[in-house]
């Protein structure tokens, strides 16, 4: 009886962070207001037990209900040619699901884009992405708001919590911004070494994980009060 009493216990172990499956998303819009703008591209890609599996990868390109405005043709370089003939984003949601699946969402104020999403989801009669999220800048300030426990080097602080500035700082190479696939890998990049040093801090719960890299924590901004809080 011994090695079915062996699994069992194993399907109680909590599940760790390596163990998981992500996908790292990010939307491109036509601007930051929810009333009027809409989006116009979507990457993703997925992470797999701390591996980014460059084949596996979602981008499409969204005819978008606002107008593209000059500002955003030269932030996202998608021209109004490059829009025509595409779907609308509705029409691409579906897939955009099936994509990500179950895996955790994993963005770099993903909050952002998540309520884009719901609002396009909800507008095309869809389900809402109900998937687990986990924002690169609130759990990038947790780890750099505290020494790691093995009495190594740490992270340092940043003021500017912007995905170019958390790339650099863990040696990421540079990559076109404002672009939804190189973005969303360049997150992957920035949330896999944030991943593997996990076990340094201690963090060894895809709980513990969830609850540091909440999204909420992005929107409330900067660093927070508690940075220096103990992980309970």
């Amino acid at each position: 009886m011994w090695p079915f009493r062996g699994k069992t216990e194993a399907r109680r172990e909590p599940l760790g962070p390596l163990a998981a499956r992500y996908v790292v998303i990010d939307t491109e819009l036509t601007g930051l207001d929810e009333r009027r703008d809409s989006i116009v591209s979507l990457g993703g890609i997925r992470v797999v037990e701390g591996r980014i599996d460059l084949a596996d990868r979602y981008y499409e390109v969204a005819r978008p209900a606002a107008e593209l405005t000059p500002t955003s043709i030269v932030l996202h370089n998608i021209t109004p040619e490059e829009t025509n003939g595409r779907p609308e984003i509705g029409g691409l949601l579906q897939g955009f699901l099936d994509f990500c699946g179950r895996d955790v969402v994993v963005g770099h104020f993903v909050e952002i884009d998540l309520q884009f999403l719901a609002k396009e989801l909800a507008r095309a009669h869809l389900p809402p992405l109900a998937n687990r999220a986990v924002d690169t800048w609130p759990l990038y300030d947790w780890l750099a708001g505290r020494p790691p426990l093995d009495g190594g080097a740490g992270l340092p602080r940043l003021h500017d919590p912007r995905l170019h500035e958390l790339a650099q700082a863990l040696d990421v190479p540079p990559a076109r911004e404002h672009h939804a696939l190189t973005d969303a890998f360049v997150t992957a990049q920035v949330f896999q070494r944030l991943l593997l040093r996990l076990p340094r801090w201690e963090v060894g719960t895809l709980d513990q994980l969830l609850r540091i890299g909440d999204p909420v924590r992005a929107r409330e901004g900067g660093h927070r009060d508690d940075a220096t809080a103990p992980l309970a």
